[in-house]
């Protein structure tokens, strides 16, 4: 277990406050929290809070608590009281011991949650009507991330994706095969399935625009074309015939699906993501419908005259919701339903977590309210992670669509920058084709993993290709080439036979730059819990780039294996190891690859 000097700190200040005032007071009343950079010190107490309690003014209890915390601790160096804040220097040595058992630690010092949880998180999500795009991207890469942080600090996580593949948009792919592929098949044409299937979904809409077109144009409402046009007429057929489980349609599409689903498979490889299990809207609809025609036996939903099926939500604060169309056919909503309902069959979990657009609020709000209707008990328990929309400087990249960015386009895209930054700077002119083939792929995937995980989940973004392959400034390229660095470094060290020594006498000199660095390391913990209790990644990115930023500035201003005291110099190889594990940790959570060489 590593030594926690905020709890060290905090149970002084009870005893001292005890023994000077004769009070025991709360634990919570005791506030720490890191010293503001303008002031000397490492942490602050807020004396504030005991002000009332002792009945003295807060630089006086400052004073006091600072002496007894000086004098008594064995932690404090130093103290200076500004404005009721008490602000404490550390003893360096303490900084030396931590990182010691930092180095002793098989867990990095951070420690786990104390009640761990088990949590599913539901990321992807794709229709297969279409290949990924950047907005899943962004999709798999904050599900996957937040898996690894929750992992971390103790939970257990089941990963799990959820294919849309069934619904009036996989019928018209299917019809526009039907009507213009002529037996054409992605073997035929050498065209990922993926993609060969989303250009018939083009295709539709295309012509149910121009069918759209006409029939206005020869005096039809808009609203009355959209509902009319001959294509969607016989593609809300063929959803019919496949619901009703027409043996022709039902080949057509386990086909196409076939197609996509390789598509996908090769897709996720690239991005590095990965579920323990696959759910599908076709398997889990009819449990939905049924329990939806359920509620409404039970007059829990009500049916309209045209027989459709409706939840009214007023009383929620909400409005009335489509559960079930007049022809029998199923909503988003009602799949949804089946699908909760087929995971807790499954798995047991505490917390179901959806990793959805926050385009999608409404429909988790009535998800929740409609579970918790039918009587279950554990729909409180459904969260939505809502994350903002992204998008690109230039609005768009090369796009199989022409209308939203291609995945496999950009991380394409993003390995051809690596290679043509890398060249320019011409770091890797002593490896071979096949291992600059492998670096390219590793700061190209780091550097579009990095920047749209860095950037708080709830926030709209724009990812700038040209700036997140950098290799100065906040991206994944610069954190990359430091832990390569690091990685030089030690292998410098060890061809001049150095080997580092984890027991360091503590009363080596060390400077405050240092002691930065060390602190960063220790706050490692700090960062996975943060990050596993606010479902927020942009929090380890962050501080891996604080990291980074600190050990590049230790590096320039500070021998290391030139340094001439033994002592010293073991102390800084020992830092720059931990630091480069740290990295590799921090960036592993990200799920980043560091190189060992760039």
């Amino acid at each position: 277990m590593i030594f926690n000097i905020e709890e060290s700190l905090k149970n002084y200040v009870l005893i001292a406050v005890n023994e000077l005032y004769n009070i025991k007071i709360e634990n919570k009343l005791i506030q720490i929290q890191d010293t503001s950079k303008e002031f000397e010190g490492d942490y602050t107490i807020v004396v504030f809070p005991l002000v009332k309690i002792l009945k003295k003014s807060p630089d006086i209890i400052g004073n006091e608590l600072g002496t007894y915390l000086l004098n008594k601790s064995g932690l404090v160096k130093k103290y200076n009281v500004i404005k009721g804040f008490l602000n404490l220097l550390i003893f360096e040595k303490k900084w030396i011991d931590i990182l010691s058992s930092l180095s002793l630690s098989d867990n990095f010092g951070f420690n786990q949650a104390e009640s761990p949880l088990t949590y599913m998180i539901e990321y992807s999500s794709p229709n297969t009507n279409k290949p990924l795009h950047l907005g899943h991207i962004r999709n798999n890469l904050l599900g996957f991330s937040l898996s690894r942080i929750l992992e971390a600090y103790g939970h257990k996580v089941i990963k799990v994706n959820l294919v849309n593949d069934r619904g009036i948009h996989i019928c018209k792919t299917m019809l526009a095969w039907q009507k213009w592929a002529n037996g054409d098949t992605p073997e035929k044409l050498n065209v990922k399935g993926d993609h060969f299937v989303g250009d018939y979904y083009v295709k539709f809409e295309t012509e149910f625009k121009k069918q759209i077109h006409e029939l206005v144009k020869n005096g039809v409402s808009e609203d009355e074309a959209l509902r009319t046009a001959p294509i969607i007429k016989e593609a809300q057929k063929l959803l019919q015939q496949w619901e009703k489980g027409d043996e022709s349609v039902i080949e057509l599409w386990k086909m196409m699906n076939s197609w996509v689903y390789e598509g996908f498979d090769e897709t996720y490889k690239k991005l590095g993501v990965e579920f323990d299990k696959i759910y599908y809207e076709s398997e889990t609809f009819l449990l939905g419908k049924e329990k939806v025609l359920e509620g409404a036996e039970k007059g829990i939903f009500y049916k309209k005259d045209d027989g459709s099926i409706w939840v009214d939500l007023t009383n929620d604060g909400l409005d009335h919701k489509l559960l079930l169309r007049n022809d029998g056919t199923t909503v988003y909503i009602t799949q949804d339903i089946g699908t909760a309902i087929e995971r807790v069959k499954d798995y047991y979990f505490d917390e179901m977590i959806y990793v959805v657009g926050n385009e999608q609020e409404y429909h988790f709000q009535v998800l929740s309210l409609i579970l918790d209707k039918l009587g279950f008990k554990w729909a409180k328990n459904l969260k939505h992670l809502s994350y903002g929309m992204v998008e690109l400087p230039t609005g768009k990249m090369k796009s199989r669509e022409g209308t939203v960015v291609d995945a496999d386009d950009l991380i394409d895209e993003m390995i051809s920058t690596a290679c043509k930054m890398s060249e320019q700077l011409g770091k890797l002119d002593e490896f071979s084709e096949k291992e600059k083939e492998e670096i390219f792929r590793i700061i190209g995937l780091g550097a579009l993993k990095y920047f749209i995980l860095k950037v708080d989940p709830k926030k709209n973004m724009t990812f700038d290709p040209a700036e997140s392959i950098d290799f100065n400034g906040n991206t994944g390229p610069f954190i990359q080439y430091t832990y390569a660095r690091i990685q030089s470094l030690l292998k410098k060290a060890e061809d001049k036979q150095i080997k580092i020594n984890i027991n360091m006498n503590p009363d080596i000199s060390v400077t405050q730059k240092e002691i930065e660095l060390i602190k960063l390391l220790y706050k490692f913990s700090e960062a996975i819990r943060n990050a596993s209790n606010s479902l927020n990644p942009s929090l380890i990115a962050n501080y891996c780039f604080e990291l980074a930023k600190s050990y590049n500035q230790f590096y320039h201003d500070y021998q290391i294996i030139k340094e001439p005291d033994e002592r010293l110099r073991n102390f800084r190889l020992l830092l720059s190891d931990k630091t480069g594990k740290v990295i590799k940790k921090a960036m592993f959570l990200l799920g980043i690859e560091v190189p060992v060489r760039m």
